[in-house]
């Protein structure tokens, strides 16, 4: 009994040594690094839940906005670019995966050699030659033969160079499904900003073409007055001149507005064509707020991030990779053989053959070089590692600016809207008084052109005011949620994926 456990210790103690060893990882694992802290923004803002978690569909409610947008996810070349990314780097993982599985090869032979005459004959062959002895009175002789293998080649993962390579294969596949998102969120917010220009254009071209109108009347009554001798010529020609600067100035907003529906029609994937309109620039619905939620919340919310700290957890795993390259490598290789044989209708009988290896390699003349390899990919990492800390500023900086853009242009919109109201009573009083001749044609002509610049910055300013909400989403993250939205039928970004990029922190799928 004793000898036998003995003899079964002395038959484990390999694996368990090969178990032992495969559990250790060179390398660093992957820690998030230090970012700027930031417990509230500059900006004041609602203490409400962020307006990031909300879905695009729920934030920008015109109709024919959404469908926009859903023809842009469907058909733009970048998201459908970024998904067959996704897909490729996928299919690289498994392939990584599979490195750590042995390798089986099979194959198989066979051939008939046939020779006449008396004379011995040597059939040459890749383990010896084969001599077929000559026979009595120069008959033929025949000797065929058929041959199957198999073989297996495993490589031990002692110092989990394998393994690194598949957190560096996972990291880099996470990334592409953040960069995904990333892609989809960017295609949102410019679609949406797109589609507010186009409003505030087509309300620009409204307010130009009325006042057009009113100056092409003011012109018709000047000439009258003209010539019936109440003004001088010199009125005349400021009348014509306003109303040739407006018509110019309608041109090149008509010209803005074929060339922002080119932009649409891109963004949506097709060719330059009309862009179908909603609800008019004042009637879009506007959020009365627009919380940011916590500085912190960006760190798991916007994909950029992610997808910049997935990369350093790759460039992390690939420093373990680059460490365990100078050490040796142990692989165990095995081969089965079978061969059936026969002469002149004789089988000679089957062969079997069968081997078992083990394989240790090393570097030698190149650990050198391989010890630089673990310097170049130690610095490929502090670079990554800078980079998502400029990332963290940068997306910190953009919240920031969207925050003080809303703020300040509802500002700024209503201080306008009523130098409108002013500017409109102005006008009047200006136009009677003129009609009258109790005032120059100066009053009349510099009110109504302050009114007509007052009225286009009112639609140039409402438009910033909805594109600075769009920002603010963007810039927060935004929100994506298909299954909240019985009516859209768009793929999630994230399906497919055995995890959610944007609910599981870096560190934790690492491990």
């Amino acid at each position: 009994m004793l000898t036998h456990l003995c003899r079964s210790a002395y038959l484990l103690s390999p694996m368990l040594l090969v178990a032992i060893l495969s559990a250790c990882k060179m390398g660093p694992d992957y820690v998030r690094p230090e970012t700027p802290k930031a417990d509230a923004w500059r900006v004041p803002t609602s203490t409400a839940e962020s307006i990031a978690n909300l879905a695009w569909w729920d934030l920008l409610k015109d109709k024919e906005l959404q469908e926009l947008i859903r023809i842009a996810l469907t058909e733009n070349q970048d998201v459908r670019t970024a998904v067959a990314s996704v897909q490729q780097y996928r299919a690289q993982l498994v392939m990584t995966r599979w490195d750590l599985a042995p390798a089986l090869f099979y194959g198989g032979t066979a051939f008939l050699y046939h020779t006449s005459g008396g004379d011995a004959t040597t059939i040459p062959g890749g383990g010896g030659a084969i001599v077929l002895p000559g026979t009595a009175g120069g008959d033929s002789t025949t000797f065929s033969n058929t041959i199957g293998f198999g073989s297996l080649k495993w490589e031990i993962d002692l110092w989990g160079r394998l393994r690194r390579a598949v957190e560096s294969s996972e990291a880099q596949v996470f990334a592409q499904e953040e960069n995904q998102r990333a892609v989809i969120l960017s295609l949102v917010g410019s679609v949406g900003e797109a589609y507010f220009s186009l409003r505030s254009l087509d309300l620009q071209v409204e307010i130009t073409k009325r006042t057009l109108k009113s100056w092409e009347e003011s012109v018709r009554l000047s000439q009258l007055r003209y010539k019936q001798g109440y003004i001088p010529k010199l009125d005349l020609d400021q009348f014509e001149a306003e109303r040739a600067g407006t018509a110019a100035k309608l041109a090149d907003l008509e010209k803005q507005v074929v060339q922002t529906e080119n932009r649409l029609s891109a963004l949506l994937g097709r060719k330059p064509s009309s862009i179908s309109r909603g609800l008019p620039l004042t009637e879009q619905p506007m959020p009365p707020e627009v919380p940011a939620g916590l500085p912190s919340e960006l760190l798991q919310r916007r994909p950029d991030l992610l997808q910049v700290e997935h990369t350093l957890a790759s460039a992390t795993a690939g420093i373990g990779m680059a460490q365990a390259m100078r050490f040796p490598q142990f692989a165990l290789s095995g081969a089965l053989a079978g061969a059936n044989a026969n002469l002149d209708g004789n089988s000679l009988g089957p062969l079997f053959i069968q081997n078992i290896s083990a394989n240790l390699a090393g570097p030698l003349l190149n650990a050198t070089a391989l010890g630089y390899q673990v310097t170049v990919n130690e610095t490929k990492a502090q670079q990554a590692a800078l980079q998502y800390e400029k990332a963290v500023v940068n997306a910190l900086r953009e919240v920031e600016d969207a925050l003080i853009a809303v703020q300040k242009t509802r500002e700024q919109r209503e201080a306008l809207e009523q130098q409108v109201t002013a500017l409109r009573s102005a006008f009047h009083f200006a136009e009677q008084r003129y009609q009258g001749g109790r005032s120059s044609y100066l009053d009349m002509l510099t009110s109504q052109r302050s009114l007509f610049e007052s009225e286009l910055a009112v639609a140039r300013t409402l438009q910033a005011q909805l594109v600075s909400i769009v920002q603010l989403y963007t810039a927060l993250g935004g929100g994506w949620s298909v299954t909240d939205h019985p009516e859209n039928n768009l793929p999630d970004p994230r399906s497919g994926s055995h995890l959610q990029p944007s609910a599981v922190p870096v560190d934790e799928r690492q491990h």
